[in-house]
């Protein structure tokens, strides 16, 4: 018996050939662009449902050739040795196919807005910061991504206070979006004469970059302030009131932005982020309210959470949430194997979904 909703699995097909058959119709430049972008994501879940029914038509071949008695006994035993075979891959193919139907998060494909905080731990809390940001920036020029730094406020010996950045490709947030939390580091800093081991953290935010559409803000609702920028000198800083504050009074979430020369610069970059964190704050409310105990959700993005202990005596980088340890931290923090556990929590977080949809069945 199929675990597979096939009605569905036809609809699938269905759908793909129609795709087909416009691509090859009379359709303007911009059908054309958002068929073949359709057609793309749906490919590999078509592939493997063509793939898991020819199995299953082999498998029936096999099974008939088997239950007949009139069946050389040689090709029985081949066939049954082909029916294990058959089977396994028919597994696979049900699995991937479960998978891939699985709801997806609208705003998977969007670039992200990733915020970077040292926490406690002073110095070395703001070069740990420095290291999680370069271990990222490294993670998205391995998948193509583009990382631009909105705004940086640096330690004073290193690495950061604060970093935010923009990080743009497609499936962004799909891959980061289980980075939101804590982040705990163990290790001799530099600072340090005794060769004791310090504790420090920084926090991580891993935000969607939202548009218009996506949350509503209305003008009424923002308290928009502009000061002279504060920093080191320059003929610039502290002449004209190039820095923004914008504050969204219902939630009383607060942007600052002073980068840029232009007021207007400033001002765009700092309702960009404040659309992001407005949508995360909705977005966690929705889900806290869907989840009596968020902390048995992977990824729940809970600020508040220790979800990464990277412990560089002993060389181990440990996710808390799955409780998955890695002794390969200089390949994590370099961002070479950080792919390793985003793809070990994105299956921990597809098993919880597919657990769930079992339970309701």
């Amino acid at each position: 018996m199929s675990l597979l909703p096939e009605t569905k699995l036809d609809v699938l097909l269905a759908h793909h050939a129609s795709l087909e058959a416009q691509s090859l119709g009379q359709v303007s430049s911009q059908e054309y662009v958002q068929i073949t972008r359709e057609l793309a994501e749906l490919n590999p879940l078509i592939d493997a449902v063509k793939a898991y029914r020819a199995i299953v038509k082999e498998l029936a071949d096999t099974e008939a050739l088997i239950a007949d008695p009139a069946s050389d006994p040689e090709m029985r035993g081949m066939a049954e040795a082909e029916r294990e075979a058959l089977t396994g891959r028919r597994t696979e193919l049900e699995q991937q196919i479960r998978i891939a139907l699985l709801p997806k998060d609208a705003m998977d494909d969007r670039n992200v807005m990733l915020e970077i905080r040292a926490g406690t731990g002073g110095d070395e809390a703001a070069l740990f910061a420095g290291d999680l940001f370069r271990m990222y920036e490294r993670f998205a020029n391995l998948q193509g991504w583009r990382v631009d730094v909105i705004s940086a406020s640096e330690g004073t010996m290193g690495g950061y206070k604060e970093i935010i950045a923009e990080v743009a490709g497609r499936g962004a947030f799909a891959k980061l979006k289980f980075e939101s939390g804590v982040h705990r580091v163990q290790r001799v800093p530099a600072t340090e004469t005794q060769g004791r081991i310090h504790t420090s953290a920084a926090t991580v935010a891993v935000l969607p970059e939202v548009e218009d559409v996506d949350v509503e803000i209305k003008n009424d609702d923002l308290r928009i302030e502009t000061m002279r920028a504060q920093g080191a000198g320059g003929q610039h800083v502290n002449k004209t009131e190039s820095a923004i504050r914008i504050t969204h009074i219902p939630t009383g979430i607060v942007v600052s932005m002073q980068d840029s020369r232009s007021q207007h610069k400033n001002r765009a970059s700092a309702m960009n982020i404040l659309r992001s964190r407005v949508y995360d704050a909705e977005r966690q409310r929705v889900e806290a309210a869907r989840s009596a105990d968020r902390r048995e959700k992977v990824g729940s993005g809970d600020r508040s959470e220790r979800i990464r202990t990277y412990n560089f005596p002993q060389g181990r980088v440990t996710d808390h949430r799955i409780n998955l340890t890695l002794y390969k931290l200089p390949q994590v923090i370099s961002g070479e194997a950080l792919g390793e556990l985003i793809d070990a929590l994105t299956t921990e977080h597809q098993a919880a979904q597919l657990a769930a949809q079992g339970a309701a069945a």
